[in-house]
């Protein structure tokens, strides 16, 4: 019987052991899957807390609804009872001290329409008339590995870009937009703009692929997102799972494609199979190999600090009708981002009292003096952020701080070209020792889910 051993228990690895669980059964074939996971708990970066009447999302919050991958899974999990979705809002930037609101026709803050791009209160009329330039310039020379920040800015305008767009889409990929590429943000406005002539044109077109699913653009679960991974954990009823233990060594069986895999806890594992779905750095560890090491040193992660705080105020004091904002570069607050997680989310707080979550990332100057700040210290700058931007001085009743360092992948211009070398080196070096995870093929959970579903099909054909 062959052993397969999955190192890493977020959501990459957990869809990878259930999918491939699924799949043997299906061929009535055996195999031995073990599940391996330094934290004490399963789920990576969801875990969810109750504190108090507040249900608080110390990591992913939510999943993207317009993935088609997930839905089958849940009804498999039979968790589509559970699902809660988004209530409706206004998202705002707050730049020059006031609240000015993100066009709702938009995608990422780009817009879906000319009368969208006319309406908006963030750009002036000049930034206005030169985005307009995307209608009549066509592409030259642009393709899916140059820099999306580049391409944007080409075509809708530096002024549309910076005050609009790059709030939104560097929030959302945690990094610099001249830093990312098109391939590993948003492809299709490269095939948009080559077969309409236009990237706004291009998605009013295809209006219908980011409204299909009209306000419900997110969902969670009643009890939280590690409902979510409770459930496949429950369903992984033939894996062994360890919790609290880490994988310390991995070696090749000398003239074999075999692995002996050694664990903190001094347990030695024979394993036919290793899927490495960690954070980069855990997996360079592992390999110990210097052609690898060229590669792995390359890659990125990025920080942030997530801080909720929770009122006994009703949700009805937040002075606009919305769900959150984006801070521009002249906001002048401390944090990057807001969100009114009790306005967006309703079964978070029992009692409909406001729950607020600040975001600072490393993108921040601020970052390197917040990173050494004690929770209470993180509690009074999130304090006076809320103040500045909400005008709300009450005293908070629940305060939870979660520091997530250089775990957030960083996917910059040479990202896809590292993730494809990595590849080719472990398939001559490595043979059946596979990479998983957001370290390199995407970081939102239906990504993750169906980067599992793939190496599980893969190791299932293998076998």
């Amino acid at each position: 019987m062959k052993t397969v051993v999955v190192i890493g228990g977020g959501i990459t690895g957990l869809s990878t052991a259930y999918y491939l669980q699924k799949a043997m059964k299906a061929r009535e074939e055996a195999v031995q899957i073990v599940l391996v996971e330094a934290s004490e708990t399963l789920g990576g970066k969801i875990r969810t807390v109750q504190n108090g009447e507040f249900i608080m999302e110390t990591g992913a919050d939510s999943i993207v609804t317009r993935k088609t991958n997930v839905a089958p899974l849940l009804e498999e999990l039979d968790l589509t009872n559970d699902i809660v979705y988004n209530a409706t809002g206004i998202s705002f930037i707050h730049t020059k001290g006031e609240l000015k609101q993100i066009p709702k026709d938009a995608v990422f803050g780009i817009p879906l329409s000319l009368e969208s791009l006319a309406k908006t209160d963030l750009v002036s009329a000049e930034g206005k008339v030169e985005a307009l330039k995307d209608f009549y310039t066509p592409n030259e020379s642009f393709t899916k590995e140059d820099s999306i920040g580049a391409f944007l800015e080409h075509f809708l305008g530096k002024e549309l870009v910076e005050k609009q767009i790059s709030p939104v889409l560097s929030g959302v990929y945690s990094g610099q937009l001249l830093e990312l590429t098109i391939a590993s943000t948003l492809p299709y406005l490269l095939d948009y703009k080559n077969e309409y002539g236009s990237i706004i044109q291009g998605l009013a077109e295809n209006k219908q692929k980011f409204q299909s699913t009209g306000d419900k653009k997110f969902m969670s679960f009643k009890k939280g997102v590690s409902a979510f991974i409770d459930r496949l954990e429950e369903r992984l009823t033939g894996a062994r799972i360890y919790k609290g233990v880490r994988a310390e060594k991995l070696e090749k069986v000398r003239d074999r494609d075999h692995y002996l895999l050694t664990l903190s806890n001094q347990e030695v594992i024979e394993a036919d199979f290793v899927v490495l779905s960690t954070l980069h750095p855990t997996a360079q560890h592992l390999l110990q190999d210097e052609r690898l090491n060229e590669d792995f040193n390359q890659l990125r992660n990025s920080s942030l600090i997530s801080v909720y705080l929770g009122y006994d105020i009703p949700d009805s004091e937040l002075p606009k009708d919305g769900t959150g904002f984006i801070a521009a570069e002249d906001s002048g607050l401390t944090c990057n981002a807001c969100t009114w997680t009790s306005r967006k989310w309703e079964h978070t707080s029992e009692k409909q009292h406001l729950l607020v979550r600040l975001f600072y990332k490393s993108t921040s100057p601020e970052y390197e003096r917040l990173q050494k700040l004690g929770e209470d210290e993180l509690m009074q700058v999130a304090r006076r952020d809320i103040e500045a931007s909400l005008g709300i001085t009450a005293q908070p009743v629940s305060c939870n701080v979660t520091k997530w360092h250089e775990t957030m992948p960083n996917y910059h211009i040479k990202h896809p070209q590292l993730v494809a070398s990595l590849e080719s080196k472990l398939a001559a070096s490595f043979p059946n020792v596979l990479l998983a995870g957001c370290s390199y093929y995407g970081v939102g959970i239906p990504d993750c889910i169906l980067n599992g579903e793939r190496i599980a099909q893969r190791i299932a054909e293998r076998i």
